[in-house]
């Protein structure tokens, strides 16, 4: 007799999605991640997130209270300012190589646990889009999901 067992399936899914920035700022993305997420027909596993810009970057930052994202916002203008002459990239404003600095000083990628098909992030986190340019930006974030959808094999 033979006798059957419920063994986690391995499964992959992979998107890419575009968000609209309004400018400079933090831009929660945490709903559609999470509808992706619970739609996809994985139970847990491990999602990344990868942002394809060199003048944005992926945050998983609180989404309680927006005066964290603005003083954010804030440090990072007091740390990389527009227009500092000690930069020669300037190609499309003096906010241009400022925007490819605070980039390169935080994420471009994330990894998040999923359990239950739901994103095991904190009571208080959020993902964001950091849009580090002043103009409105579409911003492209390609999302890969591996894990297993249990059951029987």
């Amino acid at each position: 007799m033979v006798r059957a067992c419920a063994y986690p399936r391995p499964m992959i899914r992979q998107d890419t999605f575009a968000f609209d920035t309004p400018g400079r700022g933090l831009v929660e993305i945490t709903p559609r991640v999470s509808e992706w997420v619970a739609t996809s027909g994985i139970e847990n596993g491990l999602l990344t997130l990868f942002i394809r810009h060199t003048s944005a970057s992926l945050l998983v930052q609180e989404n309680a209270d927006a005066d964290v994202r603005a003083d954010l916002d804030r440090f990072f203008a007091r740390l990389v300012a527009d227009g500092d002459p000690i930069f020669r990239h300037r190609d499309e404003g003096a906010d241009d190589m400022p925007a490819h600095v605070r980039a390169a000083l935080t994420a471009v990628h994330l990894s998040i646990p999923v359990v239950a098909r739901e994103l095991a992030l904190g009571t208080w986190q959020g993902i964001y889009v950091w849009e580090h340019r002043l103009r409105p930006h579409r911003r492209e974030v390609a999302v890969h999901l591996a894990g297993d959808v249990g059951g029987s094999p």
